[in-house]
């Protein structure tokens, strides 16, 4: 019996892994950009203190979710990024879980922010996949 079409093999789990890996970059590269150039860096402090965060975070927040995109779309230390990138997104959970489900909430919904952090903590556990650039071991899962 020949195998299937659909069979995972582990070059499937790598590039399978690496369309995560990318395509979570991509997102978190646009939820920077989205407080860079719809919001600008002053409106999202002034967000930010709406809604109890210290509006200074704003700009660390947005340097951390940028550079973190470009390395997950350049698979640079993937896994490390993607779940040091976890508490940013469970930061901005706890600000929307009180909007409801879907981004059309007013306010904007909690499932964006829970699928990203989702996302990066299944990166984190798949691993870095095919084509990136630098890999390591440390704070991987000994699964």
């Amino acid at each position: 019996m020949t195998p299937s079409h659909t069979s995972f093999t582990p070059g499937s789990t790598g590039y399978g892994a690496a369309l995560l890996r990318i395509s979570l970059g991509v997102m978190w590269i646009a939820h920077a950009l989205l407080k860079l150039l719809v919001y600008t860096l002053p409106g999202t402090a002034r967000f930010f203190e709406s809604v109890g965060y210290p509006g200074v975070l704003a700009y660390p927040v947005f340097a951390a979710e940028l550079l973190g995109g470009l390395a997950l779309v350049f698979g640079v230390y993937s896994r490390q990024v993607s779940l040091a990138l976890v508490p940013v997104m469970a930061a901005a959970t706890l600000v929307h879980v009180r909007n409801g489900w879907v981004f059309t909430s007013a306010g904007g919904g909690w499932e964006y922010p829970v699928f990203l952090i989702v996302a990066s903590v299944a990166l984190w556990l798949i691993g870095d996949g095919a084509w990136a650039l630098r890999r390591s071991t440390r704070l991987t899962p000994a699964l």
